[in-house]
């Protein structure tokens, strides 16, 4: 929210967000319950001409630019080599750490997701599946489909139990600058609806 707030591109909303990661950190509790969950975070970062991928592991982070086709995030690291912006000292803390051997490709998403506090089992599924559902309409994803993926309860992208997805968004961002920004919200806890 501060990124959106605080920037007019996506670019700048990606250095608001590393910037108050870097002085302020992450944590807190994924959960109203008393059962202590945390885990680290990932952001899709959108304007009208870019987008970006950008997941962290306490202060440090890795951020991809997106140059085309679909991407997506659930629960999981997903970038691995190809890194567009990085922390000052993302692989120097993984190398002091013996995590990374200095001398095979960097990759962030196997150096960095067994540090995380929590993963969920179904990440990888989740993941996965939404990849599949977002490749299927590749090309011709209109609002309505990406409604309907974020509705998907088999795919585990809309889920429920303990732990339920408790809210969907879909942009719509023409290119063109004189046409409006449109932008759906679920009004309820449960995408379905």
């Amino acid at each position: 929210r501060l990124g959106l707030e605080r920037a007019d591109t996506a670019e700048k909303a990606l250095s608001v967000i590393v910037d108050l990661l870097e002085k302020y950190g992450q944590g807190g509790n994924c959960m109203e319950s008393n059962m202590a969950f945390t885990y680290h975070n990932s952001f899709l970062i959108a304007d009208r001409k870019e987008a970006w991928v950008l997941e962290t592991s306490g202060k440090y982070w890795a951020a991809e630019k997106v140059e085309g086709g679909v991407r997506n995030i659930s629960n999981q690291l997903s970038i691995t080599t190809k890194i567009d912006r990085e922390h000052p000292e993302l692989k120097e803390y993984a190398k002091s750490n013996g995590w990374w051997d200095g001398e095979k490709e960097f990759d962030f998403a196997a150096t960095y997701s067994y540090v995380n506090t929590a993963r969920m089992t179904t990440s990888g599924g989740r993941y996965f599946e939404g990849y599949k559902l977002l490749n299927k309409h590749k090309g011709s994803i209109t609002s309505e489909i990406m409604m309907e993926i974020l509705r998907d309860k088999e795919s585990g992208i809309n889920m429920e139990g303990g732990f339920m997805t408790t809210g969907s968004m879909v942009s719509v961002l023409p290119q063109q600058p004189n046409l409006p920004c449109i932008h759906f919200f679920t009004g309820t806890p449960d995408p379905a609806r």
